[in-house]
């Protein structure tokens, strides 16, 4: 017999975290798929639970600025809804302000800090996570692929750059 204290403070956590506006966000992500011609690219996958989420990115010409986005996620909805988040906000955003999330990001989750500010308030919906710390990765997947992916874009141009001929 299943204890019913258990049972019903299971249920009041799972709709804690998994609360409408985060099934909103999962249900409806910006530009989901790939881009054929993308500076760069990167997948992250969450050893805990097997989450994946490849960003491909396109970036100005100082490879500060992200242009275009396009996100592949296949998550939980709490990496989904994060994953949303980022899609939605990402182009216009800057290197700096991408780190500065993923930071806010991780030490909202792993430190109690306040949600991220800026156009990534609607990280906020995912301040339950920082209680299921097995859930922290596939909330993160996002904000680590597209720093990755941009840094990727940044060797490769410098590679690039360096290989061209003295004028």
């Amino acid at each position: 017999m299943v204890d019913e204290d258990f049972e019903n403070a299971h249920l009041t956590a799972m709709v804690d975290l998994y609360h409408n506006r985060v099934l909103e966000l999962a249900a409806d992500i910006p530009h989901v798929g790939g881009l054929a011609d993308a500076h760069g690219s990167a997948t992250k996958v969450s050893r805990i639970c097997g989450s994946t989420v490849r960003v491909d990115v396109k970036l100005s010409e100082d490879g500060e600025t992200v242009t275009e986005i396009a996100v592949d996620p296949k998550a939980c909805a709490l990496g989904q809804a994060a994953t949303a988040i980022l899609a939605e906000h990402a182009v216009g955003a800057t290197y700096d302000e991408l780190v500065a999330v993923r930071d806010a990001l991780r030490a909202m989750l792993k430190d109690g800090a306040e949600p991220p500010k800026g156009r990534f308030w609607e990280l906020r919906h995912l301040e339950g996570v920082r209680d299921y710390p097995p859930r922290h990765a596939s909330t993160m997947l996002a904000y680590e692929a597209i720093l990755e992916a941009i840094e990727t874009t940044r060797t490769s141009r410098a590679a690039a750059a360096d290989a061209l001929p003295a004028a």
